[in-house]
């Protein structure tokens, strides 16, 4: 469906996501958003009573996504940790392709109030809890190395969205901001995951 086809209020809510997820969410107003979704700001505001409101509401939309993309791969992977690991990087470069935005919100999340960021950490622990517990149970049946299931947790994440969300980084290394250059940090990155966790 085509943006202007979207009831008001998500199509306030996807520009800001874009907004919020390319340039930092203090850099962005309630004017700039209104403008992009050609409203007045008393549009936005009759939806969103402030923009913290709308913060809030963009970072819950924003880690509801991301949990559906990595909920649906884990559910289809094969039956074996290295394999949902695959999963799961596949999942989360899914949306590094298809919307950057979305990604960029993870960085934001040293940048925000503690009060939005603990909202967000809301959103993703119980994603974080199945995650570390999956990793807990994997390492006591041996199919994993064994380790700090948390920290490892930690690490991998820290490595996932690192990889995913710092293009000017990248670039430094040689890296080329295309399909096939994200193909191939994908494929190294879960080489590299594997090789990690491997018992």
């Amino acid at each position: 469906m085509h943006v202007a086809a979207l009831p008001t209020r998500q199509r306030i809510l996807d520009v800001a996501l874009d907004l919020f997820g390319t340039r930092g969410v203090d850099a962005v107003s309630l004017d700039e958003i209104a403008r992009a979704v050609g409203v007045r700001k008393q549009t936005v505001l009759y939806w969103f009573a402030s923009k913290d409101e709308l913060i809030d509401a963009v970072l819950s939309a924003g880690a509801a996504e991301l949990v559906l993309e990595i909920d649906a791969a884990v559910r289809v992977a094969p039956d074996e940790p290295l394999a949902r690991i695959d999963a799961v990087v596949a999942a989360v470069f899914r949306p590094a392709v298809r919307r950057p935005a979305l990604l960029g919100l993870v960085r934001q999340i040293n940048r925000l109030s503690s009060d939005h960021a603990e909202r967000l950490r809301e959103h993703v622990q119980p994603l974080v809890d199945r995650a570390t517990s999956y990793l807990a149970t994997e390492m006591d049946a041996g199919r994993i190395r064994r380790a700090d299931p948390q920290l490892l947790a930690a690490l991998a994440y820290a490595t996932v969205t690192g990889i995913a969300t710092e293009p000017e980084a990248l670039r430094a290394v040689g890296w080329t901001p295309d399909a096939a250059g994200l193909r191939r940090l994908r494929a190294e990155l879960r080489s590299f995951l594997r090789a990690a966790l491997a018992p």
